[in-house]
């Protein structure tokens, strides 16, 4: 009963548009324990993940009686097909690939929820599902190898023949047993390229990572980003595809299954500028529907104000300072100020710098005023060369 299930699962799963789909046993992950505690111990998680380890590694703490997991992947887009036309002095920012078209939390859910169905109308009414999208218990990637979708490459990331790194992936927890499909062995050899490209050294080579030094994880943190980390953002203002880009596993891979994972230009490449000041309806109605609005406005202005920096685009100077004078929140007008210095240190002016000591009088917010007195300091300093 179980095989005959399991073959009209896959031949629904691919009728409703699903990648790849797995099956494998429901056995604690016992290859995690160790890595996940040191990795909490030493300050390696980015605070996103499912707090408790335990439920992370036994699926029997987080299911009645599991017997299997069946994991999924969709696969997406990596080459967007009418990028927004250049026009010269217009600076725009970008989300990395896993933010394109609609938030794939949802999609992948209305994928699982289809498939449930399916099986639940095949097995009885007796079955019991439970399934999750990336911020559920199981480590997602874990769950896919072991299901044999693919390898955990060194940047952490499932790596499949297929569709290279550029999947998303899902998982359904089940009473029902099924055959265990086969694990995929490592497929990355000698090869570093993932590890020598990221700018932060956030890759520790063997598929873990130091979430908290990562590009991702810093561009959607809500307080101020640190310094170290600015420069290395670029322009990408949410998320980060470097790791993904060097990959020899991604050369040629774009894949376009899906319509609702298609992206909408000017939501994906946004004018920079216009974030600045944009209201929380206009925010809604451009970004809601992307998995990169998930934090709000908040981090992605913050960014935006980074890579204007990194632009060192003098024009948006006047609209920096409006920031400054205008924006009721601290972290905004101390990124702006820090952008401020940033673009003008080359031309420096004592107009500017007059205006941002102004500003700094009226601040109080300690972090603001450290943010505010070192722009201060730095254009103090080209300006007595």
């Amino acid at each position: 009963m179980s095989q005959l299930l399991k073959e009209k699962i896959i031949k629904k799963a691919e009728d409703i548009g699903i990648n790849k789909i797995g099956f494998t046993h429901a056995d604690p992950f016992y290859d995690l324990e160790d890595k996940l505690h040191a990795q909490q111990e030493k300050g390696h998680h980015s605070g996103f993940e499912h707090p408790v380890i335990e439920e992370r590694i036994y699926p029997e703490k987080i299911f009645d009686e599991p017997k299997s997991i069946i994991a999924i992947a969709l696969a997406y887009p990596s080459k967007m097909r009418n990028k927004p036309p250049r026009v010269k002095g217009e600076r725009r920012g970008e989300f990395a690939r896993a933010s394109w078209g609609k938030d794939y939390h949802f999609v992948l859910r209305e994928k699982m929820d289809e498939l449930i169905a399916y099986i639940r109308k095949e097995a009885g009414e007796t079955v019991s599902f439970k399934p999750m999208v990336d911020t559920g218990e199981l480590v997602d990637v874990a769950v896919a190898q072991r299901a044999g979708l693919g390898f955990i490459g060194r940047n952490g990331l499932l790596i499949t023949e297929e569709y290279g790194s550029y999947v998303y992936l899902g998982e359904i927890i089940t009473n029902i047993e099924f055959e265990p499909d086969q694990k995929v062995s490592f497929g990355c050899g000698d090869c570093t390229r993932c590890v020598d490209a990221c700018p932060t050294d956030a890759l520790l080579g063997d598929g873990r990572m130091n979430a908290q030094r990562c590009l991702s994880y810093q561009t959607q943190t809500k307080g101020y980003m640190p310094k170290e980390y600015r420069r290395n953002m670029g322009h990408v203002i949410y998320g980060c595809d470097i790791c993904q880009i060097v990959c020899p596993y991604n050369k040629g891979i774009d894949s376009h299954f899906h319509e609702d994972m298609e992206p909408d230009p000017e939501s994906t490449m946004p004018e920079l500028k216009p974030l600045l000041t944009i209201s929380n309806k206009e925010f809604k109605n451009q970004f809601g529907d992307l998995a990169g609005s998930w934090r709000g406005k908040k981090p992605l202005q913050r960014n935006a104000i980074i890579a204007l920096a990194n632009y060192r685009d003098f024009s948006a100077v006047p609209d920096l300072l409006n920031v400054i004078e205008k924006d009721p929140r601290p972290m905004i007008r101390g990124t702006a100020a820090w952008a401020v210095a940033t673009i003008t240190k080359k031309r420096p002016n004592q107009d500017i710098l007059d205006f941002l000591k102004e500003a700094l009088e009226k601040e109080s917010e300690p972090e603001t005023v450290v943010e505010m007195a070192e722009a201060i300091a730095e254009l103090e300093i080209h300006l007595e060369e």
